[in-house]
């Protein structure tokens, strides 16, 4: 287990500017090395969520509409998580639509809806992170996070994302 101050790198400058204070939860420090980039999305939306709903499931087999529950005030909540080490100045490009994942491409776009989910889990390559309600979103094939428009939506940050 990683001790206060530590990095799993050995070196405070693997973290951005600005986090290098920050420590992660005990259920974060569980998942970190050589997984790919959504599913280190995924892991941190479970550690959030189980930390701060305490209750989180996760579907079995592929569900391109969801990838979470949670247990929000006694109502299961879909949660759609989503990653993005796209940059543009301080803000974050997050691609919300889908065109094909790891199938071959059918030429379809998924785009995002609010009927589809009830919230968006977004974590950013230096592990800024937001928690939206879906009804709130603001776009159905990207978002850009890191501005005033989502800023109350903002939660602790978590590990930055690896290379994989």
């Amino acid at each position: 287990m990683l001790g206060k101050g530590a990095t799993l790198y050995g070196s405070a400058d693997y973290f951005p500017s600005g986090s290098a204070d920050y420590f992660p939860s005990e259920h974060e420090r569980m998942f970190c090395l050589m997984l790919s980039q959504g599913d280190q999305g995924e892991y941190s939306a479970i550690a959030w969520l189980g930390k701060t709903f305490r209750s989180v499931s996760v579907p079995l087999g592929n569900c391109s509409d969801y990838d979470v529950v949670a247990d929000i005030d006694g109502k299961l909540a879909k949660v759609q998580v989503k990653t993005s080490r796209q940059r543009v100045g301080d803000r974050y490009c997050v691609t919300l639509c889908t065109r094909g994942g790891n199938q071959s491409w059918n030429g379809i776009v998924k785009r995002f809806s609010a009927d589809r989910c009830d919230f968006l889990f977004a974590h950013t390559a230096e592990g800024r992170r937001w928690f939206v309600p879906s009804a709130k979103v603001d776009g159905t094939t990207s978002i850009v996070l890191g501005g005033p428009k989502y800023a109350e939506y903002e939660i602790e940050p978590g590990w930055p994302l690896t290379l994989s």
